[in-house]
């Protein structure tokens, strides 16, 4: 069921299917709560997931020039709040783990777990800074060149030719991303603060899914970080890239399953 609701007197938009105890899935950049779809309808057999459009993503309005994580952690919390739930599991995939860090490090009382799919907790190098600044000017130039090459990129380069649908679908969402959207997310992206203390403090299981052929974010990067989670599982896909839940969804969501399982064993 696709529900709305309001946050700063603009329209979020949100799916909410199944019954059970709740787990929020927050997609990436240049995504909405449909990339979700093969997970939704996996999970929501047995669980209540609320997937989001992230602001400037999907259906959710735009909310200003910058989309800092702080801004889209309290638009995730204004739904929670809208829907009346307390405790909840957040799955975070690259940006939206940006946004789920950010929902920890503010709202900390409402977790029950953490997932970082393809996602991290340091904060952009210079370097990535610089990468952020060049992706707005070709965002300006042409918006249609970017998200393709942009979303292609997203994959193991090994699965291109395997994964065609998978592609398109993804590609597809992309291009109904507005450009303001775009570059709000990017400059909201470039600025945030790294918030790898927030896994060496929390007592809730944290989970990361890591891609071998992940072009975005290396996978020795993110093996480091999982050694200073206190409670971890770590999800490392072989044959993968950063769209994991697209490239191996039987295998991603068997293990999703196992770890919400330890999230609501645990006290």
């Amino acid at each position: 069921m696709i529900r709305t609701c309001l946050y700063k007197n603009e329209k979020v938009t949100f799916s909410d299917s199944g019954k059970g105890r709740v787990v929020v899935l927050l997609h990436g950049f240049l995504g909405s709560h449909k990339i979700w779809e093969s997970t939704i309808s996996d999970l929501s057999k047995t669980y209540r997931v609320i997937a989001i459009d992230l602001p400037g993503h999907g259906e959710t309005a735009c909310f200003g020039y910058v989309h800092s994580m702080e801004l889209m952690a309290k638009c995730v919390k204004a739904v929670m709040e809208h829907l009346r739930l307390k405790k909840y599991v957040i799955i975070g995939h690259s940006m939206g783990g940006y946004v789920a860090l950010a929902f920890a490090d503010l709202f900390p009382d409402h977790l029950k777990g953490l997932c970082l799919y393809h996602s991290t907790a340091y904060a952009d190098s210079e370097e990535k800074k610089k990468d952020r600044m060049r992706a707005v000017n070709a965002v300006k130039a042409n918006k249609g060149i970017y998200t393709k090459a942009t979303i292609k990129n997203l994959f193991a380069t090994k699965n291109l030719k395997y994964l065609k649908n998978e592609i398109a679908f993804a590609t597809a969402i992309a291009k109904g991303t507005s450009q303001r959207g775009i570059i709000a997310a990017l400059y909201g992206m470039k600025d945030r603060p790294g918030r790898d203390i927030i896994l060496g403090l929390v007592e809730y299981p944290i989970m990361m899914v890591i891609g071998e052929h992940d072009n975005i974010l290396p996978p020795s990067q993110l093996l480091e970080q999982a050694e200073i989670i206190r409670n971890k599982t770590v999800l490392y896909l072989e044959h993968d890239g950063h769209f994991g839940f697209l490239e191996s969804p039987r295998q991603s969501n068997k293990e999703l399953r196992k770890f919400l399982r330890k999230c609501y064993l645990y006290k």
